[in-house]
């Protein structure tokens, strides 16, 4: 079986050395090459075209995101994995966007980085347990701040139809709207008041007389 061959890339080198390390731990990986720069990173990706390059985020000059999309146009078949000490989500968003499959933070255990290594050099994406957590607390903190919210115009409208059984095809015909929109509000509705489904929805309008 072929190794997984990877490209570091940090600015620091104490951090590069750090990786190399614990990666060629693995007897299933060879690290082939490490950068400081992301303009070094492109260069070495188009050369090299390893499996997997680690990007680093925040690097001088241009940033790891810049580079990843560089990488992604011109060294397609290597997959990147965006590290970082930053756990907000706006960071993953941006180096996913930007072509990245994976992204993990530099908090995270050898055993999570290899795991990524081998999901992401399969073509599956990955985000380390710290930023899923995260992100599943603030869809919790979302869904709880919109229970509260007053229907619209058009919500009450979609609610008043589905009181008399209509389907979501029977609501766009009245309406005169996209089946899809009508979907998109029903789904909006059911967060607000943290119900299931519509039968749940028809008696919370009962009760609340809406």
């Amino acid at each position: 079986m072929e190794k997984i061959t990877i490209l570091v890339t940090d600015d620091q080198a104490m951090v590069r050395e750090a990786w190399s390390f614990i990666l060629r731990s693995n007897p299933k990986f060879e690290v082939i090459a490490e950068c400081s720069s992301g303009e070094e990173a492109i260069k070495k990706s188009i050369e090299l075209r390893p499996n997997i390059v680690i990007m680093d985020i925040n690097l001088p000059g241009m940033k790891g995101i810049e580079a990843t999309e560089q990488i992604s146009k011109y060294s397609p078949g290597s997959k990147i994995i965006g590290v970082s000490m930053h756990s907000e989500p706006a960071y993953v968003r941006k180096i996913m966007n930007a072509g990245a499959l994976g992204y993990v933070t530099k908090n995270s255990h050898p055993e999570v980085i290899f795991e990524a290594i081998f999901e992401v050099a399969a073509g599956r994406k990955y985000i380390c347990d710290e930023i899923k957590n995260i992100l599943s607390e603030l869809f919790l903190n979302d869904a709880e701040s919109n229970k509260d919210k007053p229907l619209s115009v058009r919500e009450t409208e979609i609610v008043e139809c589905i009181k008399k059984g209509d389907s979501s095809k029977e609501i766009a015909t009245k309406l005169n709207l996209p089946a899809k929109t009508v979907e998109a509000h029903r789904y909006n509705i059911l967060k607000k008041p943290d119900l299931k489904n519509s039968a749940s929805l028809v008696d919370f309008m009962n009760r609340t007389q809406v």
